[in-house]
């Protein structure tokens, strides 16, 4: 299935958006559309290659994800060993590290994520509230092209209602919903970060570049989303 670049914007670079089965593909797409992409929705692998980007979406538990994922393993890995732009959002982000404890659970085989950014997922401490849900800071700590433009200590003044795709934020708020977060096993990994009663990483990417991740929803982010979506369309369009 595919979907038109949108009439707004001229098309800069196609970006396929992976169907497995799990997702807001069509909030994902609009928000793409919005960021000058032309955009197709699909689970077929030539079009991952053909493609000048690939976004993994995601929402939901990392097992279930993974093991819908699976069919696909070996064509995202060979996205990502191309040099090929991944992107995962969420839960598709977690899927691009290594294992996670949601899906390590008694009498059942762990689960294996794509190792792409090696670590793990862990749950947010005990006590404290979940899922992590709302509008919340992203403190950029180093250099990487999907955050230029993404000012670290940012206004933060910040609207309840704000998405890429109608309203919108001010300063360098982000949209979370996640009751679990990524813990890469190089620091270096680590492009931004976020306080919830603890630091976490919320934008992770790996040694060459290539392949990233939000812990966010770029898509419902207001402008700090609608930059990192352009941001990731011209790295695509660079490629």
């Amino acid at each position: 299935m595919s979907t038109a670049s949108s009439p707004q914007e001229q098309s800069l670079a196609s970006v396929v958006v992976v169907d497995y089965g799990l997702g807001n593909l069509r909030s994902v797409t609009r928000g793409l559309e919005r960021a000058g992409a032309d955009v197709e929705i699909t689970d077929d692998p030539d079009a991952f290659a053909a493609a000048d980007g690939v976004v993994l979406p995601g929402v939901g538990a990392f097992r279930e994800g993974v093991e819908n994922a699976d069919p696909l393993r070996e064509d995202l890995l060979e996205v990502a060993e191309s040099g090929t732009p991944l992107f995962g959002i969420c839960l598709g982000m977690q899927m691009l590290l290594t294992t996670s404890e949601e899906g390590d659970n008694e009498g059942e085989s762990a689960v294996q994520g794509l190792d792409l950014i090696p670590g793990t997922n862990v749950r947010f401490a005990e006590g404290q509230k979940v899922p992590h849900m709302g509008w919340n800071e992203l403190d950029v700590r180093r250099d990487h092209p999907l955050v230029e433009g993404i000012d670290s200590g940012a206004s933060e003044t910040h609207r309840e209602n704000g998405s890429v795709e109608g309203g919108s934020v001010d300063g360098n708020y982000a949209y979370f919903v996640h009751s679990y977060y990524a813990m890469p096993d190089d620091e270096n990994a680590v492009v931004a970060t976020t306080d919830y009663e603890r630091e976490f990483p919320s934008i992770v990417a790996n040694e060459a570049g290539n392949v990233f991740g939000t812990q966010f929803h770029p898509e419902k982010s207001g402008e700090t989303g609608l930059q990192i979506l352009r941001n990731f369309v011209e790295i695509c369009a660079d490629e």
